[in-house]
Parts: C-alpha cells; sequence; structure tokens
C-alpha cells in the first residue's frame, strides 16, 4: 500500500473507528493580498450581525466592563440594538454601572432587562432599583469575587460585549491604540479579561479597526468571534469620573497625613513593600506623603497594584516603585503608561484579587481604603448612601482588606448632619474582621485583633482610641440617625468574595 489511493480503504476504517469523517479535500484557497484579505475576515460584522450570529435568545445573560467609566458608550448602544430586536428577559453582568447608564430604567420597565450581576450603582439607576424597580435583586459582588465566579462557571456568560481601544480583524483587543487613527484610550481591560476567556460567545466592539497583529493585546484572538466597528466606544476624559478624585479639602488632607503615618509606622513600610490605594480623595492625597517619607528613607516599593493613578505613574518614573500592577487604569496619564511603560502590567480581574492562591492581592502589604460609614465592629459599607440609596461600589475593597498585611480604611467622623461612624453599618460589603485600622480626623482606631499593631502606632506617638469612642463622639454632635424606611422587598444581594450571602439590601420607601 504504498500509494495514497490504495491506503484509501485503510484510511476510511481508520476514521470510522475513530468516529471520524474522512476528508473530501474541498479547500478553496484565496490568493488575494493578505493585508486587503485580512479586513474581509469572517469575524468582523455589524452589531445586528454580531448579535444574530452569536445565538442570543430571551433569558440569556450578557456582559459588559465599565473601564470607560463615566465615558462608556457600549452598554447603552448594545441594550438599546437589542431592544429594538425585540429581545426580553436579558441579564446584565456588568464589572460595574454608573450614572451613564440610566437609559437601562426604560428597558428594565420594558421587559428587556430583568437581573443585573455587577459590582456597583450609581446615578439615577441606582435610585430607581432602590426603590424596586427591578423583579429580582441585583448580585453585588467584589472585582475579585466577580473574576472568581466567570472563571469557575458559576456566572455563566452567554454573550460578552467588550468595548476596546483597538483591535484587529482577528479580535485581538487593548484597551489603547497604536494606529494614527486612534480615538479612545481605556488603558487596563482587567474585568472584561475573565468575560473573553469564559463567556460562550465573545463581541469585540471597537472604534478603531487596525491592522494585524493588534500587538501587546489584552484580549486574545483566540477568544474572540467578532469584532464591531462603531464610531465611538468610550469617551476617555471621562474614565476618572465617578469616585476617583484628587482633593484640596482640607479634612481629607488631614486624613491623608494620618493615614500616611499610619503606613509609615505601622511596620511595613520597609524597602520592597507592596501598596494599593483606593480612589476617595484622601487615600489618593495619602500618595503624595508617602511618597516624600520613600525620599526621605529611601525605601522603594515593589509594586502598586490595583487601579493605577497618575501619582503612581510618577513615583514609578522616579524609581520609588519598581512595577505597576494595573486592572484598571483610573486615569488618561495611567492608561497612556500601560502603553508604552514594560513594566506597567495589566492584569485580569482573576489575577488581580481572586481568592485563588497567587493573586496578586495576596502579596500586598498595605492598601488605604475609604467608606461610606465604619461601625464599632470594624464593619465597612461603600455601597449604601445614609438615605438607604445604593451609590457605590463593592470594588476591590472587600479582596484588598483580606488579603493585605495591613488594611487602612480612611472616613471622617461626619459628613454634613451624617455620622459615618455608627453603631451598625447599613449594608456589610467589608467584613470587620479583615479591617485592621479606621482613621478619622478625631483619631485613629486599630481593630482589638491587631495588639501589636496598636502599639507600633502608640511607640510611633500616634494617638490610639476605642471606636466605640469615636462612635459616641459621632452622636453626640450630630444625634444617633433614625431608623431608615426599607420595605420588606430584597432589591439587592451581596455576596462575599467567597460567593456566600453576606447581606442585603431592602427597598427604601419614599
Amino acid at each position: 500500500m504504498s500509494s495514497y489511493m490504495e491506503r484509501s480503504a485503510t484510511v476510511k476504517s481508520v476514521a470510522a473507528a475513530m468516529n471520524k469523517q474522512v476528508f473530501a479535500n474541498k479547500i478553496e484557497k484565496s490568493g488575494e493580498f493578505r493585508k486587503e484579505y485580512q479586513m474581509k475576515g469572517s469575524k468582523i460584522a455589524t452589531l445586528e450581525d454580531a448579535i444574530i450570529k452569536s445565538g442570543l435568545k430571551d433569558g440569556m445573560t450578557i456582559s459588559f466592563h465599565h473601564h470607560f467609566r463615566g465615558g462608556d458608550k457600549v452598554v447603552n448602544m448594545v441594550v438599546g440594538k437589542l431592544a429594538e430586536m425585540g429581545f426580553k428577559n436579558l441579564t446584565i453582568a456588568a464589572s460595574s454601572l454608573s450614572d451613564v447608564h440610566a437609559p437601562l430604567i426604560e428597558h428594565i420597565r420594558n421587559g428587556v432587562v430583568t437581573g443585573i450581576s455587577t459590582s456597583g450603582l450609581r446615578g439615577e439607576l441606582a435610585e430607581e432599583i432602590s426603590r424596586g424597580l427591578l423583579k429580582e435583586p441585583v448580585v453585588f459582588r467584589s472585582h475579585g469575587g466577580r473574576g472568581g465566579a466567570v472563571m469557575s462557571g458559576e456566572l455563566h456568560i452567554d454573550v460578552a460585549f467588550l468595548g476596546a481601544s483597538s483591535c484587529d480583524p482577528a479580535g485581538n483587543a487593548s484597551g489603547y491604540s497604536r494606529s494614527e487613527n486612534a480615538k479612545s484610550i481605556c488603558g487596563a481591560l482587567g474585568y472584561a479579561i475573565p468575560d473573553s476567556m469564559m463567556a460562550d460567545k465573545v463581541v469585540i466592539i471597537t472604534d478603531d479597526l487596525v491592522e494585524y497583529p493588534n500587538i501587546p493585546n489584552a484580549i486574545s484572538e483566540d477568544d474572540v468571534d467578532y469584532v464591531v466597528l462603531v464610531d465611538s466606544v468610550g469617551d476617555s476624559s471621562k474614565i476618572s469620573s465617578g469616585a476617583i478624585r484628587d482633593t484640596k479639602n482640607p479634612r481629607d488632607i488631614l486624613l491623608a497625613q494620618m493615614a500616611a503615618k499610619v503606613i509609615i509606622n505601622g511596620g511595613y513600610f520597609q524597602d520592597g513593600f507592596s501598596i494599593q490605594t483606593g480612589s476617595g480623595g484622601a487615600s489618593l492625597a495619602a500618595v503624595k506623603y508617602i511618597r516624600e517619607s520613600m525620599i526621605e528613607k529611601g525605601i522603594h516599593a515593589s509594586y502598586a497594584l490595583g487601579g493605577i493613578t497618575a501619582h503612581m505613574v510618577k513615583m514609578h518614573e522616579e524609581g520609588l516603585i519598581h512595577r505597576l500592577i494595573d486592572v484598571q487604569s483610573f486615569d488618561r496619564v495611567a492608561a497612556e503608561s500601560i502603553k508604552t511603560n514594560l513594566l506597567h502590567k495589566g492584569v485580569g480581574a482573576n489575577e488581580y484579587a481572586s481568592t485563588a492562591e497567587g493573586s496578586a492581592v495576596h502579596y500586598l502589604d498595605m492598601v488605604i481604603l475609604s467608606a461610606l460609614e465604619v461601625d464599632v465592629n470594624f464593619n465597612v459599607n461603600v455601597l449604601v448612601g445614609s438615605n438607604g440609596v445604593i451609590r457605590g461600589a463593592v470594588g476591590g475593597h472587600p479582596d484588598t482588606a483580606a488579603e493585605s498585611a495591613l488594611s487602612i480604611v480612611v472616613c471622617p467622623l461626619m459628613r454634613g448632619r451624617i455620622p459615618c461612624v455608627v453603631k451598625e453599618v447599613t449594608t456589610l460589603v467589608t467584613p470587620g474582621s479583615t479591617v485592621d485600622v479606621i482613621v478619622t480626623e478625631y483619631g485613629i482606631a486599630v481593630n482589638p485583633r491587631r495588639p501589636e499593631l496598636a502599639e507600633r502606632l502608640r511607640k510611633a506617638g500616634l494617638e490610639i482610641v476605642d471606636i466605640h469612642e469615636l462612635q459616641r463622639l459621632a452622636y453626640d454632635y450630630v444625634g444617633e440617625p433614625d431608623p431608615l424606611p426599607f420595605g420588606d422587598k430584597v432589591v439587592g444581594v451581596v455576596l462575599n468574595r467567597d460567593g456566600s450571602v453576606q447581606d442585603v439590601i431592602m427597598n427604601i420607601l419614599d
């Protein structure tokens, strides 16, 4: 059997034994110039065609990321098209939703959207949901919890619609573009990466279709099914909107100075330390004072983690921080840095903050976080306002608090006539067992679980107060808050990062 024809019978029998077809030799090869050929790739589609080809059906789950934050255009664009096409009963699994997504209210009322899974809600959408707009409760997860749930299949995504600043016809996508036609930039695409890996179908939506190969890329062509070119995926000027803010507020500056003193004297401010700062004004401002001490003492950080900001980029460029690990670029400076800096690494949400050993939070020395409320048991609320309305995001708050060696929560004693140190938080987001220090302008409270930490800070001359004293002082100034008029409908479920149900949010009555 030296010839192919002589082996044909054997080929058939082997194919039958392997339960496979016999090669039919019907290949049609194109001789077209590949630079032109690639732009006609089978993945390129209009948004409507991509939706049809994805096999999306009523009742399925679709996902989005929030790296453009207040400038995002993808959610409203896609859900608007789905409504136009007649889809119903969809669940949105977004990494977070904000003010810009108010058009979802009408889609909920019309039955296009009946479920939401997210890390946060803000604006008019959050107001309406807090009052019972959505039939089923919103499921809130931390960023690490969401990443883990997506990767494990607990949060199953049928079709992911992921905005990208650039993408080639094969699907290699990035949060920035190197082409002359670049329109948008968001930097890291960490919250889109698990979705791209695990969704049944992945649709990249971009405003810059570039030549193949688009490298470096955050999302691989292997994970992408369709590529849609649109006029704009997002307004880059708004990626630093929402909770991210620099501050000139004297109280925030005082809190920042106090938090920096805790960092510097807490026992972990050593050469090679790692750090993450949250998005609040005081926590961002603390970086300035930490930087000054690093220069004075000749100390360098091994890495800064999380939502990277211009402050961290500056310290990296000065040689004070060796590496930047970025899951979400918090401003344009950070987004530009990840484009050009080899030691500024973008990571997926799972690599950032999952409970699995090996995620970056496991090696985090210190984190500075903000809060809406803290209570006498060191529990923290970053999700529901003092009026009972959802107005924030779980984010990476519980992830970093749980895994860091030193977690510091910065919180004013009061905001106006509203106490922020209370007997019991409105909604439990970050368990007190994971919070080490609470910094207020009236004193520093250390969790009784960390007596050695309290002793270090006292030796450094810092005044340590009992958390109950802070709560009593807040109530002395403004009075004990009246109970909120909650109804009996569950509008939100807060999951712990391990997937267990930690708290529920009830509807607020007018």
